[in-house]
């Protein structure tokens, strides 16, 4: 079947040429999708694809082609950060060609005097985050009562930061005739529950599943002990010699902290989060969008807002916690024809997340070592003799002749090269200078041992337990290994795929208490099964030195729990991945929205994982210049 293209749908003028001049030539998956559905209909409508895969002009172009400019505000968009506020309103722009329609951002950290006289100047399309939104419409001068569009952006991310109260309240005083559109990345229960509450007879138009992936991206992992990562980190960028990626940390402090212990090593890096003020975290990407940076390093929510098409490298310097959030992170690279590598570090601890993000992705992510000392040095030698031998080639060395030849004037020339290269590249090219990377090995395994509160006292057995579960989860026996029975509490391993309907399906009564739940140490040593706490609400998965238990009741002491000898051992250990990284209080809304609590947040943390304080760290040089890499050793 032939796929229609932009001239298919009868869009203007206009629109077709502000594609052109993009370089856009053919629409994406989604935008194939829901462009001729809001053409045709402007239904109420939530779309699902990857990040990256043009949700922007997919709404953008319909809500450009059916608005009446008239100086009113006819659309409103819900970003949940600044970033991302800006970056759809610039698409959204750029979109629009001569079309006299104005386009607004409006969000916290930039002027509201400014955003007010514009908003009077008269304004069609506003795309804001929703605390901005909410404090220009108290203010009177934000009217939204006769929008046609009313449109979240990444609303998956917008309901974890905690915006659902801001946004019922928005659309509280919102119009009945506008139709709505939800666009995410993925679709978690409460995306539904809300459409189900202010969407009637909404349509769902997605992307299936194994496009969420793209072949265009090298998907690999390392095995390293959590005090060695930082050390892999530095050999990796050593390594790959045109670097231009993110690194991603689950926590704001952990950001800062890789951040300022590359930039002690000359890198040229810098970092964003919620506890970075608008004007930095703007002149970080303006930096790195130019490549004067090329290496930033950031949280999930923070890198919602980067638009760059051409990176090389996305790091998972921490293994994201959810499959979803994997699919994002490396969505990032491998954009608009390009090629790129997805590079995950992982920690005997972490291999459970591994094993779920290979199942829920369905992708292979291959195991490799990490470059050694001898291999990185290798690569620096033959990259540096090329551009040598570029410069000889094109001949542009003549401004440095007289020099060299005072230089050279009765001298060894091998010993002048020798000590130029020693004066310029001081310690890189020495194996010295890199620190020990001890090996290790990550067991990845696809079984998980449930605890289910059903014993003989239940008058349950062997026999009458397989039956059980195989009725109710219809899950067949054979998959069900290493069973325990008690008195009052069982104990079963099964693969994480068949956990996963086991615990689905048993805990469906949410008003009692779980009837099965992920084992851990304590339960399934003999030690009795009546406190019933969540093994992830005890215990943290990254790098914690403490012995684990394998659900069998025997305790397996992982080697990344050893002293590094790099000096580097400093960890963090908060396992939470769904904490927002806003930073912003319940207070003060304007950029990126609150912090959702989970379970895990009752955890004690240790001191590299509390918030970072607003006095940041992180520095720019004065002439905002790239710093020479010259390494040096911690």
């Amino acid at each position: 079947m032939i796929k229609q293209g932009f001239g298919d749908y009868g869009l203007s003028a206009d629109i077709l040429d502000a594609l052109e001049k993009k370089g856009i030539e053919q629409p994406s998956e989604i935008q194939r999708l829901v462009i001729p559905e809001l053409l045709k209909e402007r239904t109420h409508l939530i779309g699902q694809a990857q990040t990256g895969t043009g949700k922007t002009a997919a709404f953008g172009i319909p809500i450009l082609e059916t608005i009446a400019s008239d100086g009113s505000v006819k659309a409103l968009i819900l970003a949940p950060t600044r970033e991302l506020a800006n970056q759809v309103s610039d698409e959204i722009y750029s979109l629009k060609g001569k079309k006299n329609v104005k386009v607004l951002a409006v969000y916290g950290g930039a002027s509201i005097d400014q955003q007010i006289k514009k908003l009077k100047g008269g304004i069609d399309i506003v795309v804001g985050t929703p605390g901005r939104v909410m404090d220009l419409m108290k203010r009177k001068v934000l009217k939204v009562e006769n929008l046609e569009y009313f449109v979240l952006d990444e609303a998956d991310e917008m309901l974890n930061m905690g915006f659902l109260e801001d946004i019922e309240m928005i659309l509280e005083k919102t119009n009945d005739e506008k139709k709505m559109l939800f666009f995410s990345a993925t679709m978690p229960r409460s995306i539904l529950d809300i459409a189900k509450r202010f969407m009637p007879k909404h349509k769902i138009l997605k992307v299936d599943k194994q496009d969420l992936t793209t072949n265009l991206t090298e998907q690999i992992y390392f095995e390293v002990r959590q005090e060695d990562k930082f050390e892999a980190l530095c050999r990796v960028l050593d390594f790959e010699q045109d670097f231009y990626g993110i690194v991603f940390c689950r926590t704001k402090s952990e950001v800062d902290e890789i951040t300022n212990k590359l930039k002690a090593r000359n890198y040229d890096a810098e970092c964003i989060h919620g506890d970075i003020t608008q004007a930095l975290r703007q002149k970080a990407l303006d930096l790195f969008k130019k490549k004067v940076l090329t290496i930033l390093v950031a949280t999930d929510v923070a890198a919602r807002g980067i638009d760059v098409s051409n990176l090389t490298h996305v790091i998972n310097y921490a293994i994201p916690g959810e499959a979803e959030s994997y699919v994002h992170r490396i969505g990032r690279t491998g954009r608009a024809g390009n090629k790129g590598i997805a590079i995950t570090f992982v920690t005997p601890r972490e291999a459970s997340k591994l094993s779920q993000i290979k199942r829920v992705t369905k992708t292979d992510i291959k195991k490799e070592k990490i470059p050694n000392v001898k291999e990185i040095i290798n690569a620096k030698r033959e990259a540096l003799i090329a551009y040598v031998s570029e410069i000889i080639k094109e001949e542009d060395y003549v401004s440095y002749q007289d020099l060299a030849e005072q230089m050279l004037d009765g001298r060894d020339p091998k010993h002048v090269l020798s000590s130029l290269l020693r004066h310029v590249y001081d310690d890189e090219f020495l194996p010295e200078s890199y620190n020990e990377i001890a090996d290790v090995r990550v067991k990845i395994e696809d079984n998980t041992r449930l605890f289910i509160a059903l014993g003989t006292k239940s008058g349950y057995n062997n026999s009458k337990l397989l039956d059980m579960l195989n009725q109710k989860a219809k899950v067949p026996g054979r998959k069900i290994r290493d069973i325990k029975i008690m008195e009052t509490y069982s104990f079963v391993t099964v693969p994480l795929e068949e956990a996963e309907k086991i615990i689905k399906a048993l805990n469906r009564d949410k008003s009692k208490k779980p009837l099965v739940e992920k084992a851990n140490s304590s339960k399934d040593s003999g030690g009795g099964g009546g406190n019933r706490r969540r093994s992830d609400s005890r215990r943290s998965d990254s790098g914690d030195s403490r012995g684990s238990r394998d659900g069998g009741g025997r305790s397996s002491r992982s080697s990344d729990s050893r002293k590094s000898d790099s000096g580097d051992s400093r960890r963090s250990r908060s396992s939470d991945s769904r904490k927002s990284d806003s930073g912003d209080s319940r207070g003060s809304r304007d950029g990126e929205g609150r912090t959702s609590r989970s379970s895990d947040s009752r955890k004690p943390r240790s001191s590299d994982s509390k918030p970072s304080s607003s006095k940041t760290k992180v520095t720019f040089d004065k002439d905002s210049e790239p710093k020479r890499r010259t390494r040096k050793k911690d």
